[in-house]
Formats: structure tokens, sequence, C-alpha cells
């Protein structure tokens, strides 16, 4: 009898959590702009479409970062994030060159990779950065997971660069990227957001997987 009412509560107690995640989420995407629908769908398209390596990704991509900045500026007072986004557009006009006339013959450029050398050194100023932007957002803001988000945003950066070079291991990056990304937009209660960096993990995934292919075949993804 015992063992049967702790079965009956924990089930009453994990499907009251299910329902109140599910009307969490209803209620997160319900208050969200249009410039942030559009965002999420336009970035979505853009990370899916990395992932298969095809260069107009960063049409998509440059679109939904101008709705992002957008967001971030007006509705939030984010400009650190707006300036950001403007740093992934102009990343992008870059990585679209890079993928379409990167290669040897001014063609397609290929997947390849980077030695462990250069990977300690990204890695070194990574942390350093880290260090630095943690220090001044934990000393002079409110922010929230001050050191976690810093570190978050600086290997987001290096992970895009990675990715308009078209190396092989950007993918390696952005799976610990948005792995954390989900665990601080979970801790902070927002669990659309943390449910979106969990499918861009996915894909970040399945990114990986596609252009190892593609670098042991030697051909473009």
């Amino acid at each position: 009898m015992v063992i049967l009412r702790f079965f009956l509560s924990n089930t009453l107690n994990k499907k009251n959590m299910l329902e109140t995640t599910w009307h969490t989420l209803l209620e997160q995407a319900q208050s969200l702009h249009v410039s942030e629908i559009w965002a999420v769908i336009l970035t979505s398209v853009y990370v899916w479409l990395a992932a298969r390596g095809q260069a107009w990704c960063w049409v998509f991509g440059n679109i939904g970062c101008a709705f992002w900045a957008y967001a971030s500026f007006n509705l939030y007072d984010l400009w650190v994030d707006a300036l950001l986004q403007v740093f992934y557009i102009v990343m992008g006009f870059w990585g679209l060159y890079r993928w379409l006339y990167g290669g040897q013959q001014a063609d397609e450029l290929p997947v390849t990779t980077l030695p462990f050398g250069q990977h300690l050194r990204l890695g070194l100023a990574g942390l350093v950065l880290t260090l630095l932007f943690g220090y001044f957002f934990d000393e002079y803001t409110p922010a929230a997971a001050t050191y976690l988000d810093s570190f978050t945003t600086v290997f987001a950066v290096i992970a895009t660069w990675l990715v308009v070079q078209k190396k092989l291991e950007s993918w390696l990056y952005w799976i610990v990227v948005d792995a954390l990304y989900v665990f601080i937009y979970a801790r902070q209660g927002a669990l659309l957001f943390a449910l979106l960096l969990f499918v861009w993990t996915v894909f970040a995934v399945f990114g990986y997987f596609r252009w190892r292919e593609a670098w042991k075949q030697r051909k473009p993804v």
C-alpha cells in the first residue's frame, strides 16, 4: 500500500510538473513580439541549413539577426546584445562570400579542420575574455549568471568565426555553447528559449556528423 501511494503521488507530481511546463511554454510563446517570432524562425532555418552546408543559410541568418537586434534594442534595451547581432550580420556577409568563393579555385569552400595548437590558443584567449567580461558584468551590472553568460557569448563568437571558415570543429563549440544556453535559460525560467536552444544543440550534433562525412570524402557538404 505504501509503495502504491508513493507511485501514485510520484505520477501526479510528474503530471502536474508537465502541465505547468506546458502552460509556461504557451504563455511565453503567446507573449513573443512579432519580431521575436521571425527572429526565432529565421535563425532556426539558418542553423539547419548551415548544418547541411548550404551557403544561403547566411541570408536567413542575417535577416533573423536583424529581427533579433530590433527586438533587443527596442523591446528590452539590450544594447550589447543588439550590437552582437550586428556583428553576426557582418559575419554573415563574410560567411556567404567565403562559402561560395573561398575555395582554392575561387569556388565552394570545403570543410577543413583546425590544428590542435590553434584550438588551444583560441580556448585560452576565450577564457581570458570570459574572465574579463565576467568580472566587469559581475561588478558593475545586475546581470545574472555573469561568468557563464560571458563564456557562452565569447565562445559563440569564436564558433561563428569557425563556421565562416567551415571548420569541422565549429560544431563541437556550438554543442557546448548551446547546451550551456539551455541551462542558463531554463534556470532563468525562459523555458521557450531553453527548448529552442535544445533544438539547436540537436542541429549542431547533426551538423558535426554531416560535415565530418564531407571532410572524410574531401568534398563540399
